[in-house]
Formats: C-alpha cells, structure tokens, sequence
C-alpha cells in the first residue's frame, strides 16, 4: 500500500472536505476510522480507501513525520482521528480542537515560513489565512529540529512579536504537534507585529 498517498487524502478529507462529502466530524475535529475508511474515495493511482484497514491507518499515523494526526479510543470501541491543524470547516471549531495559548513565555519563537513570491502580498497586507481556519507559525526552524508548522524549503521567515499580539487582544492556540495558530484579527495578522524579516539564502 502507499501510505504517503494514503497520508495526503486522509489529511485532506479530514481538513477539507469531510462535511461537504458528508463524513460525521465532530467540533474536535475527530471521526470514526471505521466510516472514513468507508468513503468513496480514491487515492493515487485509484486505489479505494476501503482497501485499506484501520491498522494501516495507525501505521500511517505512527509514521508520519510532521505528527499531522491524532488517534483516540472511545468507549464504544471504536478508533476516532483527526487532523491536528490546517482545517478549512466552520464545523470544527477552534477552541475544541487546540489548546490556547495563555502568556507570551510559552512561546520563545513564533515564526512563519514562507515564499519570496507570496511575501510580496504580505509585505503589503500582513498574513492572511486566506481559505484555512487559521495562521500558522512554527515554534522554531526546520534545521532545529522542528517538524511542523512551516515547509523545508521556505525563503523567507517572519519572526512574530507574540507578546505584542497578544497584548492587544490577539489569540493565539497550540495544535497537539506544536504549531501556533491564530486567527488575527478578521483572518489577518497586520504587520505591525512583525518583529524582524529574515531571507534564507539558499547554498549554490
């Protein structure tokens, strides 16, 4: 089986597309394994999603390398997951699904990665979280050791001033795989808190 397929439609289901394909997802952002895997709905090369088990699922989960998702055990026995972030659906809701954020000293970095392409608009009009749910920032670099929240080849990071934002009323949340979220100010993070720009010159 190919379970980075199999990775990259789970996660987009259960970020995107789960209520408009009519999959019972709560407001935590959890469904059954057993009813997902039960969708009509085919990954790469046209392999059905039934073909697969609930042990490939957990398999999928133990290795993925951004801890993209979280698994519990109900009591009716049955496996529920979720995508840890990155939701586009109204139907989960932010205070369900993350941990917020309560001091600025939780958080010694807060930094968004991105393209020098998209920083142009940013420069202009700060972070929007365009069709997700949320910003993202990372709680440090990928050279770090950090492994989610922010893409391996970005060009530019945007170091955010959290105290600053929070300061004035901004919210911030903390995903179960350790990125920060927020949903600004009506969907933008301004640029006045932008603490410092830094470009990432790539090695010849």
């Amino acid at each position: 089986m190919e379970v980075p397929s199999l990775s990259k439609t789970i996660a987009w289901v259960l970020r995107h597309g789960a209520v408009k394909m009519d999959l019972k997802i709560r407001s935590n952002g959890y469904c059954s394994i057993k009813d997902l895997l039960e969708m009509d709905v085919k990954i790469g090369g046209g392999i059905p999603l039934s073909s697969f088990t609930v042990a490939d699922v957990m398999s999928m989960v133990a290795c993925d390398p951004k801890q993209r998702f979280s698994t519990i055990e109900e009591e009716d026995d049955q496996l529920y997951i979720r995508a840890n972030q990155g939701h586009t659906m109204d139907a989960v809701q932010t205070a369900e699904l993350l941990r917020e954020i309560k001091s600025a000293d939780e958080v010694p970095m807060c930094v968004h990665g991105t393209f020098r392409n998209n920083f142009r608009g940013i420069r202009k009009t700060g972070l929007k979280r365009m069709k997700r749910n949320h910003v993202h920032f990372a709680t440090g670099l990928p050279q770090d050791g950090v492994i989610s929240g922010m893409k391996s080849k970005c060009e530019v990071l945007i170091y955010l001033d959290l105290a600053k934002a929070m300061k004035d009323g901004m919210k911030f949340f903390m995903s179960e795989n350790g990125v920060v979220l927020t949903e600004g100010f009506d969907g933008v993070v301004p640029r006045e808190y932008f603490e410092k720009i830094m470009y990432i010159t790539k090695e010849e």
